[in-house]
């Protein structure tokens, strides 16, 4: 950039880009909501987790796109490349799924790796099958909105996500009033619908976005440039994202497994809704780094603020009477697992904190083009969590729930420590860090430095 940040620019692009992601930390919550109030909630909200879980890790190869398309296209060549490169990989992650819901792996997974319940895993083989579509879908909108945040189009993004919640929620009701499909059916079929509509907006809202690009620049992009730097954020997805089946795995087999299993979605869509400021963030941050001192102390210090107000949030939802409300009034579970999932969500309050810390080192990582470092993390982080699910499951015989709320948390600390080098090493060498370029953890201090401030 050629001048200096301002807050307000910051706040400008970050704003619809966080509205996008609230509106999506809307959709599990309200899902499960509605799967609660439909006939044998306990059952259908464990397999929609379960379902769920399974659409993520095949999901997952595609996920990282958004960061490349933000960070990577930079004329129409670059563009038509990385276009290829994405509808090949949608292709191959749908092959996948549909590998999956083939009976004999879909009952070795689900009967004999995971142990569920015979119930449950028919349910969730329905509703993963309405979600067939889910994983290219996200991959082709997410293309696009790399494009639209380049351009600083956020607020094209949001009514992306507009169109995508009014399509799930839509669904989900009018399944709900005037069908008998089971709860998990519902809430896979929502979500599907929505997620396509969006990808169509999405699409249309792009016409014409390349005009004003150059054919092509002297920095040429070759698709073997396209793997080596999506290779590893793509290893990072599925490492990341199999954490949930993973924990799925674990769960099964502790302490009060089916009541554990149906409050995990609940309670992490809840801690979602206040993650989200941290997952909306970090393609901002991508989009503005630029290597210079003064923008990168802005980015850091609004970053901070984020941490803070997030954090805040949800310590104040957890210790005092609206956690109830939610988890009981509005999730509608029955009174037991409410307030079984009172106590798990405050040991998880801090999350955003680390959270926003993460995506904010991801992003000064991808701006330098840095991106093993993130995988590395990723893999610490995961081997961290199932390290922990093994002790405090097998051993300790903690309750499912209460084992994978400490082992996510602790895992993501491990990767947040790793990062810290790596992410100062890239600050260093663009001279963003000035005279500090020598103190390791400059990040975190960066970022901690405005939350000091208002505590």
């Amino acid at each position: 950039m050629s001048s200096p940040l301002s807050y307000r620019k910051i706040f400008r692009l970050w704003l619809p880009l966080a509205a996008t992601w609230l509106m999506m930390a809307v959709e599990g919550p309200f899902l499960a909501a509605v799967i609660a109030r439909l006939d044998d909630p306990r059952v259908n909200l464990a397999a929609y987790g379960v379902a769920l879980s399974f659409a993520l890790i095949v999901e997952a190869p595609i996920i990282m796109i958004l960061s490349a398309s933000t960070a990577l296209v930079r004329d129409r060549d670059s563009y038509l490349k990385l276009r290829n490169f994405t509808f090949t990989l949608n292709f191959v992650i749908t092959l996948v799924m549909l590998v999956v819901l083939w009976r004999p792996v879909f009952d070795w997974i689900a009967l004999d790796l995971v142990s569920l319940p015979l119930p449950v895993a028919e349910l969730t083989r329905g509703a993963l099958a309405l979600l067939l579509p889910w994983p290219a879908a996200i991959g082709f909108r997410r293309f696009y909105q790399g494009l639209l945040i380049r351009r600083e189009l956020t607020r094209r993004v949001a009514l992306g996500t507009v169109i995508r919640v009014a399509g799930m929620g839509t669904t989900a009701l009018l399944l709900y009033r005037y069908s008998v499909v089971p709860g998990a059916l519902v809430g896979g079929a929502a979500l599907a619908a929505g997620v396509v509509l969006e990808s169509i907006g999405t699409r249309l809202m792009a016409v014409g976005l390349m005009g004003g690009y150059p054919v092509r620049s002297e920095d040429v992009l070759t698709y073997r440039r396209i793997v080596d730097f999506y290779f590893p954020l793509a290893l990072t997805s599925i490492i990341a994202l199999g954490v949930h089946p993973m924990v799925t795995f674990f769960v099964g087999g502790s302490r009060r497994a089916l009541d554990s299993l149906a409050v995990l979605p609940v309670l992490f869509a809840l801690t979602f809704i206040f993650r989200s400021v941290a997952l909306s963030y970090q393609e901002v941050a991508i989009a503005l780094l630029d290597g210079s001192r003064e923008n990168f102390r802005k980015i850091a210090t609004f970053a901070g603020t984020l941490a803070l107000v997030a954090t805040f949030g949800l310590v104040l939802t957890a210790f005092t009477p609206l956690s109830w409300i939610w988890f009981h009034h509005v999730s509608g579970l029955s009174e037991e697992l409410s307030t079984f999932a009172i106590f798990p969500l405050r040991l998880f309050c801090i999350i955003p904190f680390f959270a926003v810390l993460l995506a904010f080192q991801r992003a000064i990582l991808v701006f330098g083009r840095k991106t093993r470092p993130v995988t590395v993390a990723t893999v610490l982080e995961v081997s961290g969590i199932l390290a922990v699910l093994f002790v405090t499951i097998r051993t300790l015989d903690f309750l499912g729930v209460v084992a994978a709320v400490v082992a996510l948390l602790l895992g993501r600390m491990c990767a947040n420590a790793y990062l810290m080098y790596p992410a100062h090493r890239v600050l260093a060498s663009t001279g963003a860090l000035g005279r500090e370029s020598t103190a390791l953890g400059v990040e975190v201090r960066a970022l901690s430095r405005s939350t000091r401030s208002h505590l």
